[in-house]
């Protein structure tokens, strides 16, 4: 019945942000009691009602009593699995193969958050067609919601306009990320995919350091400087401890329309060299596709479907669920 009752500011219910705390039936008296975390004080009573309202239909029920407790938004986040998109260097699409395996695991059903922790570089946002601030209250910030359901959090979405710089040193970009993980309020998910800023510094030392991930993934395009940069960023993981699924390669080739020949611009791809280098698995090879840039332009990069990314899923699943080596 509380599935029913969705979270004002949100198209999720309070079982799914995991609000609701705990709940007694005795003598056909019900007593419920929520966490009123990330929600305005302007909601409380119209949330309770709705959820007294959603129990009292149940059959054996003649009173009901729903009462808010407090709680902070980490102890309510309930996450299975976190990967972590890094690059070695900025321009090889990294934010995207972000947004396209946050996208593949909302179309199997799951429940899938994005958190952007590229705090001077977003481009999550756009990619998604997200305008929207977020809401929330001194408890806790709700994220927004994408068109598929996915929950995304982003530096972007607090600005003045999209196009406003940030210009901050190392130690507040770490404490936004902090934030973005310890006082919005992801609820239950099944995935959480952090995409990272490129480079070794304090944003991805902060993200190791402080969110217990799962697995990074490490993307890269197929150029000669690639093999330095790619063991860069892997060994960067391995210092800290954090399992490498597998390596990405981006801007792989592109598929000539009228003959279908693949073109490899850049140059021979190195995604089996990569992956031998850096003792991992090649999870995917992601052509250049027109298709592609216009739907991220257009914000609709939830669109986007092909073989190429579908194996991609396939693979990292696989690595997750250690049904291959990573």
């Amino acid at each position: 019945a509380l599935n029913k009752v969705l979270v004002p500011g949100t198209m999720r219910s309070l079982v799914q942000m995991n609000l609701v705390r705990s709940t007694e039936v005795k003598d056909g008296k019900a007593k419920i009691n929520l966490a009123s975390t990330a929600i305005p004080a302007q909601y409380h009573s119209w949330l309770k009602d709705k959820a007294a309202a959603a129990v009292s239909e149940l059959s054996g029920v003649q009173e009901v009593t729903v009462d808010l407790v407090e709680a902070k938004p980490k102890e309510l986040n309930q996450i299975e699995k976190i990967v972590a998109v890094m690059s070695g260097k900025g321009g090889v699409g990294k934010s995207l193969v972000a947004g396209l395996l946050a996208t593949a695991f909302a179309r199997e059903g799951k429940d899938v958050g994005i958190l952007d922790a590229d705090i001077t570089g977003s481009s999550i946002p756009k990619m998604f067609g997200l305008d929207a601030r977020p809401s929330g209250s001194e408890t806790g910030i709700l994220p927004i919601l994408s068109r598929a359901g996915i929950e995304i959090m982003s530096m972007n979405l607090l600005l003045p306009s999209e196009d406003e710089a940030v210009i901050w040193r190392g130690p507040l970009m770490s404490k936004a990320i902090t934030q973005f993980w310890e006082e919005v309020l992801w609820g239950k998910l099944d995935y959480l995919v952090i995409d990272l800023p490129p480079g070794t510094g304090d944003a991805p030392l902060t993200v190791f350091q402080v969110i217990p991930i799962s697995g990074v993934i490490d993307v890269f395009t197929p150029q000669e400087l690639t093999e330095m940069i790619v063991k860069k960023a892997i060994k960067m993981a391995q210092k800290m401890n954090v399992r490498v699924l597998g390596v990405v390669e981006n801007m792989s080739y592109l598929v000539l329309p009228d003959t279908g020949k693949k073109m490899e611009i850049f140059g021979r791809s190195k995604g089996e060299e990569m992956a031998k280098a850096s003792g991992t698995p090649l999870l995917g090879q992601l052509p250049i596709d027109p298709e592609l840039a216009r739907l991220c332009d257009q914000g609709e990069i939830e669109r986007y479907s092909s073989d190429a990314v579908s194996e991609l899923f396939t693979n990292v699943i696989a690595v997750l669920n250690g049904k291959r080596e990573g």
